[in-house]
C-alpha cells in the first residue's frame, strides 16, 4: 500500500461528509425530531400514550403508542438516534469549516498584483483610462480601502469581515450543538406536586441524560413556605404563587424566592419553574376538637377541569360521615351528606351542623406544581446564538477587491466583489468620475473608456 491509498480512502469519505446536501438533509432532520418533541408529549406514562395514541384508531393511520415507545418519540431528545444526527450534523459542520471556509479566508487575504493588462479582461468590472495611480490611491482610502503598491501595479480590498462572517457562522452553530448535546447528556428534567409546608428532594425525575447523577442535587432541598392564587374579579385565576426555600440538610436556608409562571427559581445550576397547582388537603374541627388536616383527591381527569373532594367520618365507626368537594383555592366547599343529598356551602372560619355535631372549616392546603430543570449546556447554547447572529451581520459585509496598473500611455483599473454587484458598480464609477475630474484641472486627457462589465462575472 502506497503512501497516498490512506488519503484515497479517506477522500471520497470527506466529500460526503462536506456536501451542502447532506448538511441539509440532517439539518431538516433535526427541525423535524425537534418539532415532533414539542408536539408529542414528552415523558409521559405508559398509561397515557395508550390512552391518547390508541392501535385502533391509530393517528394518522399509522402512529400508535407501541411505535412511538420503540421508536422514542416519548423521549426525542434523549435518544441515541438523536444524538447521532446531531453528533453527524457537528461533524459536517466542522469538516466543511476547514476544508471550505479557511481555505477560502486565507484565499481571501492573500493578494496578487496584476501586471499585464490582459488581466483585467477576467474581473467582472474593468476599465482604461488616462490617470495615475497617485490620483487613484487617496479616492480608495476615502472608501476604507486597504492599499498594498508595488510600482506600478496597486492592489486594494476592503470588507475582509464578510469573509469571517460564514466561519463565525459555522462555530456559533458548533457551540450551539455542543450545548445541546452537553445538556441533553448532562441534564435531567422532574416534576414534583409539594403541598404547602412540605420540604422535598428532587427525586421525581422523568426525563435525564446518562451522565445527569452528578447534577441531581443530594446536599439541599426545597421548601414550599407557601403556595397561593391570584383570583380575577369574575373567578378566573390571574396567578399563582410559590414561596420557596433552598434549605441544607439541617434545615439552614440558603436561598429564599417567590416565583410564578414565568419567574423561576435558580440555584446551583438547577432551575424550579412554577407549572401547576393542586388541592393537597382541608384542615377542620369537630365541636372543640383537634385540628384535622384531612388530604383531597383530585376526582376528574386534569384535561376534563378541576375539582377535588374529601369524604370525613362523623362517628367512630365510620357509618356516618360527610362529603366535601371544591374546584378551586377561593375557599368555597360543598358539603354533601352520606346520602349524596346537598347540605350547604362552608368557607374558611365558617361552621355548619351535620349528623348531630358543629363541622368547622379552617383552612384549605393547596399544593404547588414545580417543574424542575438542569441544563447545564444553556450558557453554551446561548453564546452560541449570539455568536450565530454576530456571524450572519458580518457575513452581509461586501468583500470589494480593486486592481490598477499604470502603463505608460494607461491606467487600468478594475474589480470585483462577493456580494452587492450594483452597489460596488456604482462606488467604481464615482471613483473614475472623481478621477477624471481631477486629472481634468491638471492636464486635458482623453476621455476614459467604458467601463466594462463581466456577464459571467455579474450572475456570480
Amino acid at each position: 500500500m502506497t503512501a497516498s491509498s490512506p488519503k484515497k480512502i479517506f477522500r471520497p469519505w470527506l466529500r460526503l461528509i462536506t456536501d451542502l446536501r447532506l448538511a441539509i438533509f440532517l439539518l431538516l432532520a433535526i427541525a423535524l425530531f425537534s418539532i415532533s418533541g414539542t408536539i408529542i408529549e414528552q415523558g409521559q406514562s405508559l398509561s397515557f400514550y395508550q390512552t391518547n395514541y390508541p392501535e385502533d384508531p391509530a393517528l394518522f393511520g399509522f402512529l400508535t403508542w407501541k411505535i412511538l415507545l420503540t421508536i422514542g418519540l416519548n423521549h426525542v431528545y434523549s435518544t441515541w438516534w438523536f444524538l447521532s444526527i446531531l453528533v453527524l450534523f457537528g461533524t459536517s459542520l466542522t469538516a466543511c469549516t476547514f476544508t471550505r471556509q479557511f481555505p477560502a479566508l486565507k484565499s481571501a487575504r492573500r493578494w496578487k498584483h496584476y501586471d499585464k493588462p490582459r488581466q483585467f479582461e477576467k474581473l467582472a468590472l474593468s476599465t482604461e483610462l488616462d490617470g495615475s495611480i497617485d490620483t487613484l490611491i487617496p479616492l480608495l482610502k476615502n472608501r476604507n480601502y486597504k492599499i498594498f503598491q508595488e510600482g506600478n501595479t496597486l492592489y486594494a480590498r476592503k470588507g475582509i469581515i464578510g469573509r469571517i462572517g460564514p466561519i463565525i457562522v459555522h462555530a456559533a452553530m458548533l457551540i450551539i450543538l455542543a450545548g445541546a448535546i452537553w445538556g441533553i447528556t448532562i441534564g435531567f428534567i422532574a416534576q414534583e406536586m409539594v403541598a404547602s409546608g412540605n420540604t422535598f428532594k428532587i427525586n421525581n425525575i422523568f426525563e435525564a441524560g446518562p451522565l445527569s447523577a452528578s447534577q441531581v442535587p443530594q446536599d439541599w432541598e426545597v421548601k414550599v413556605n407557601r403556595f397561593w392564587i391570584d383570583y380575577t374579579a369574575d373567578g378566573t385565576i390571574d396567578q399563582f404563587y410559590s414561596d420557596l426555600s433552598v434549605v441544607d440538610l439541617e434545615g439552614k436556608e440558603l436561598k429564599q424566592e417567590t416565583i410564578h409562571v414565568n419567574k423561576p427559581l435558580r440555584y446551583d445550576g438547577v432551575t424550579l419553574y412554577q407549572t401547576n397547582w393542586g388541592i393537597a388537603g382541608v384542615q377542620v374541627q369537630f365541636n372543640n376538637s383537634p385540628i384535622f388536616q384531612i388530604p383531597m383527591t383530585q376526582l376528574i381527569p386534569e384535561e376534563q377541569g378541576k375539582l377535588w373532594g374529601a369524604w370525613i367520618p362523623t362517628n367512630p365507626d365510620l357509618s356516618e360521615g360527610v362529603a366535601l368537594l371544591t374546584k378551586d383555592l377561593q375557599g368555597t366547599l360543598m358539603v354533601y351528606n352520606g346520602k349524596g343529598e346537598f347540605v350547604g356551602v362552608i368557607r374558611p372560619g365558617m361552621g355548619i351542623e351535620i349528623n348531630g355535631i358543629t363541622l368547622k372549616l379552617i383552612d384549605l392546603i393547596g399544593s404547588t406544581g414545580l417543574q424542575i430543570k438542569a441544563d447545564p449546556g444553556i450558557p453554551l447554547v446561548y453564546t452560541g446564538f449570539g455568536l450565530l447572529m454576530l456571524g450572519v451581520l458580518m457575513s452581509y459585509v461586501s468583500h470589494s477587491q480593486v486592481w490598477a496598473l499604470e502603463t505608460l500611455n494607461s491606467l487600468y483599473v478594475g474589480g470585483k466583489t462577493n456580494r452587492a454587484l450594483v452597489t460596488f458598480e456604482r462606488e467604481i464609477l464615482e471613483i473614475i468620475a472623481q478621477m477624471d475630474t481631477l486629472e481634468t484641472v491638471t492636464t486635458n486627457p482623453t476621455s476614459p473608456q467604458p467601463i466594462s462589465v463581466n456577464s459571467e462575472q455579474r450572475n456570480i
